[in-house]
């Protein structure tokens, strides 16, 4: 849920807040927040200009010239856009000027002519091609009136803004709307709520001459409101409201589908206009549709219904998906002149099979497959009319037809004192936890030591004591409760398994790398975006029988797209390094009845300070902490998701425990991420079989080692490892460690070779080495290097 601050200020008074202080506040009161952005704080000397001039370019067909008039100066700009014209006020950046993502507007020449500036798009501005105006969608951006010439199009147009993106549970969907926010804000704040004005000030003629509601399937449609507006005159929204909608990521349209757009994000009440000559017999019937029944949709797709889908009818045809979509033989057109207006409360289940059925989601269906308040219909509908009214876009017919034969009431629950603060370790009165209850707008009623509370009806959520223990709790402030620790005897302690994964955990953390946690829901097109074979047992996946969507219907064979979705969304936040791992279970089918489902561990990491040899020093780091020692790294030229010449599989013992190396270039394409990403999956159970945590005791040597350094010129295509296998071999127990500490290529070293450079550290247990003793081994192993890979000592 977008939530725009400027237009929560409308409802709840939080001017005085920083949005710091409002973040972490609605954070701790269980409100989640995604992200936070900002707009309009990068546009630099972008200000409004009115077009005075406009000719065709002398040298090109496809170019205009324009003399803008910015207040102090008249600007000669060239262009290619088509849809100014003498007279329109657009927003125009001078020379010099910075548009967001920080590109710096240049005087300069087109075709010989010069232009000094630029004339703005809407999505120049900053706002994606989904919530561009329909009427700004190709071409320039023509601002809807009159502006003083010259100033900011930031302060013109009120671009600045800061908009939270909340995470809203299942369980709440009152919060899919503005005022549900509101109610949060208010409560969390201690402030009052100022609900939005629904009072209609003119009506005229009756409702009864233009329409009739019939509901067949009350069970399925619980409440149908409806009311008429004639005189319509479709345009353009008013650029408040456009720019409310924009910020809240929904396109304008025009003025009418703006309304109720804007009425369903504000309630959380979908609701639906109707062109009346379309509605046949002046009758709208509410009834399933026949089986295999032809509908087209306003998005031009005919669709197959079957019995069980609820669809909203005239007195011959279907006119609209109830609950889901609107018809395309009943939208609203520039020569609308009458309209029937819809607000109704659709059966959550029913919307939500419909919608499954047909792979049609929509913003409607979203909240109504959650369950909605019927009794905000009334106040949706009536809101609706009064902004037609406020806005001059038509007449409001006298009269509601309203078809609610079961009102919902909210049902009254006891809720004890005593109770609630033994659970949650707080001293709270009776008083103290009627007040928490009274800023969530419910009504309570104390009767000795016990409270009855009743909850408003959009708080669909609350029905057992235990919902409102956790009201209580979050509105208290979980920052606010005493920690303590269980009572009683606890047996038994960590298994070794359990363990083992937090020593990996601890040591991941300990080298900076950051744990995160996926969905193990995940889209099937994740492996396609992986590149992984088409006969690979990642592709047999364990589906879902009632997913919410293609992007969550299987469960996940490979934690590799999810590490791949999480560094990418980093990276368009232009977080410049970042590296993190994931330890999670995916799910293998099995001829048992459930899946297996082993663990894996993933690492993921980008960034100048992330390299190949970065991740790898990570897994040496945690494999040498759980005792697997010695571990071969061998080139792996095959495998479709890694960069073939940069990919390795790990190998302890003759075991596969994983793969490592970079992304493949074509991988990184299909995420749209151009820096190098690297990452590395581990068999989590292979680590577990191969562990070894056993400590044994070795006294300190009594005798010094000998450091010897050697640097290599080899061929390029030597890798580290058969060099070093070489000179562990030819050793003997001398040798004591073997360490590469640098790889260089450049004008010392001819083309298509590289230099390599090892410390070898050599004792012998029972004496002090000498001279002659370490050189003979040394003398060993140079001359196998030289036999074997034709290795030549680099000049010092």
């Amino acid at each position: 849920m977008l939530v725009p601050i400027s237009w929560l200020r409308e409802y709840v008074n939080i001017d005085n807040i920083e949005l710091k202080e409002f973040c972490d506040k609605m954070i701790m009161s269980g409100s989640n927040i995604e992200v936070v952005e900002s707009f309009g704080e990068e546009i630099k000397d972008v200000v409004v200009g009115r077009i005075t001039q406009l000719e065709k370019h002398p040298d090109a067909d496809k170019l205009s010239v324009v003399m803008v008039d910015v207040g102090n100066e008249v600007l000669q700009i060239v262009t290619g856009a088509t849809n100014v014209n003498v007279g329109d006020y657009i927003p125009v950046v001078k020379s010099g000027g910075i548009l967001p993502g920080g590109i710096k507007i240049k005087k300069g020449k087109l075709r010989g002519i010069e232009s000094d500036g630029m004339l703005c798009s809407a999505k120049e501005l900053g706002y994606t091609d989904k919530v561009i105006p329909v009427a700004h969608k190709d071409g320039i951006f023509i601002l809807d009136k009159e502006y003083p010439l010259g100033i900011d199009i930031v302060e013109a147009l009120q671009l600045k803004e800061d908009v939270i993106e909340f995470e809203i549970t299942p369980n709440r969907p009152d919060c899919l709307s503005m005022l549900g926010m509101a109610r949060e804000a208010a409560a969390v704040f201690e402030e009052k709520i100022e609900y939005p004005d629904t009072r209609i000030l003119n009506e005229t003629d009756d409702i009864n001459k233009y329409i009739a509601i019939e509901v067949k399937k009350p069970e399925l449609c619980r409440r149908y409101t409806a009311k008429v507006i004639k005189d319509v005159k479709i345009e353009q929204s008013p650029w408040w409201l456009q720019k409310r909608l924009i910020s809240a990521g929904v396109r304008p349209i025009n003025n009418i589908v703006d309304i109720t757009n804007y009425v369903m994000l504000e309630y959380g009440q979908p609701l639906h206009a109707f062109d009346s000559k379309f509605i046949s017999g002046n009758k709208i019937i509410v009834d399933t549709a026949s089986e295999n029944q032809k509908f087209v949709t306003l998005d031009g797709t005919e669709r197959k219904l079957d019995a069980d889908m609820l669809l909203i009818n005239d007195a011959e045809k279907g006119i609209g998906l109830a609950g889901v979509m609107g018809g395309l033989n009943s939208e609203i057109t520039d020569e609308t002149t009458t309209i029937v207006i819809e607000s109704a409360n659709f059966n959550a289940d029913n919307i939500r099979a419909t919608s499954k059925k047909l792979a049609l989601r929509t913003e409607a269906s979203a909240r109504f497959e959650k369950g909605i308040d019927p009794n905000l219909t009334l106040d949706a509908i009536n809101r609706v009319c009064k902004l037609v009214e406020m806005l001059g876009a038509g007449t409001i017919v006298k009269g509601i037809i309203d078809i609610y034969p079961q009102k919902y009431e909210a049902a009254s629950v006891k809720v004890r004192t005593h109770r609630i603060n033994a659970l949650l370790g707080t001293e709270m009165s009776n008083l103290e936890l009627s007040n928490i209850f009274e800023r969530l707008e419910m009504i309570v009623e104390a009767k000795g030591d016990d409270l009855y509370v009743t909850p408003p009806t959009v708080r669909l959520d609350l029905k057992e004591e235990i919902d409102f223990l956790e009201e209580a709790a979050r509105i208290y402030g979980y920052d606010k409760l005493n920690v303590t620790v269980p009572k009683g005897n606890i047996q038994g302690g960590k298994t070794n398994r359990r363990i083992l994964e937090d020593t990996i955990k601890e040591t991941l953390i300990a080298v900076g790398v950051n744990e995160i946690q996926t969905y193990s829901f995940v889209s099937p097109k994740g492996v396609d975006m992986i590149m992984v074979p088409e006969n690979s047992i990642k592709r047999n996946f364990v589906r879902l029988i009632n997913p919410l969507g293609e992007e969550n219907s299987v469960m996940r064979t490979t934690l590799v797209p999810n590490m791949m979705e999480v560094l990418v969304r980093n990276y368009n936040r232009n977080i410049n390094n970042a590296a993190a791992f994931e330890i999670g279970r995916i799910f293998i089918p099995s001829e048992e009845k459930l899946p297996n489902e082993p663990l894996s561990l993933v690492l993921g990491m980008y960034g100048e300070t992330n390299d190949f040899y970065m991740l790898k020093g990570v897994v040496e780091t945690i494999l040498d902490k759980i005792g697997i020692k010695n571990v071969d790294f061998e080139p792996e030229v095959n495998h479709s998701t890694f960069h073939p010449g940069r990919c390795s599989n790990i190998i302890y013992n003759g075991s596969f425990l994983g793969i490592m190396g970079e992304i493949h270039p074509d991988v990184a394409e299909n995420y749209d991420i151009s820096a190098r990403v690297y990452i590395c999956e581990i068999d989590f159970e292979g680590l577990i079989r191969h562990s070894n945590t056993e400590k044994l005791y070795m006294p300190l040597p009594k005798y010094p080692s000998v450091e010897r350094d050697i640097a290599l010129v080899v061929e390029e295509r030597v890798f580290v490892k058969e060099i070093e296998d070489i000179i562990k071999s030819n050793g003997g127990k001398l040798l004591e460690s073997v360490e590469l500490f640098d790889i260089y290529r450049g004008k010392q070293v001819k083309e298509g070779y590289k230099s390599v450079a090892y410390n070898l550290v050599y004792r012998d247990i029972n004496k002090t080495l000498t001279d002659d003793e370490v050189n003979s081994v040394q003398d060993k192993v140079v001359k196998a290097l030289k036999e074997k890979l034709g290795a030549e000592l680099r000049d010092q």
